[in-house]
């Protein structure tokens, strides 16, 4: 089983950075794969950035370049630093993991076995 527990949400400004927190416990063969999703209010949930365990990365076309999706293996953390914030970037942030059994697989998809409770990031304008 695998507990997943989010931080570091807030309001910010546009044009502002947040870094939120994804800390990990239990099986690391089933969280060898770990994302970052956002909920905004009436729409789905989305993938924002994956990450896998040998610390390959994949990010959505509208996050490029402003988020990074990091980890820190002695801390079972993974990390989403978000930088050049938007207004439409407000939403519940989700970590989720799985297992996958090759870092192709750990790029896209919302098919996630493990969820964390969520972490609110608001962007005012």
């Amino acid at each position: 089983w695998v507990q997943l527990v989010e931080s570091g949400g807030g309001s910010v400004q546009a044009g502002g950075s947040l870094t939120l927190s994804c800390a990990a416990s239990g099986s690391a063969y089933d969280r060898n794969c770990v994302a970052w999703f956002r909920q905004a209010p009436g729409k789905e949930r989305e993938g924002v950035g994956y990450i896998y365990e040998d610390g390959s990365t994949y990010y959505a076309d509208a996050e490029k370049g402003r988020f990074t999706i990091s980890q820190d293996n002695a801390k079972n953390t993974v990390y989403l630093q978000m930088n050049s914030l938007k207004p439409e970037d407000t939403g519940m942030y989700y970590c989720a993991a799985r297992h996958a059994l090759y870092s192709i697989w750990c790029r896209g998809g919302n098919d996630f076995r493990f969820w964390g409770q969520g972490t609110q990031v608001t962007v005012s304008s």
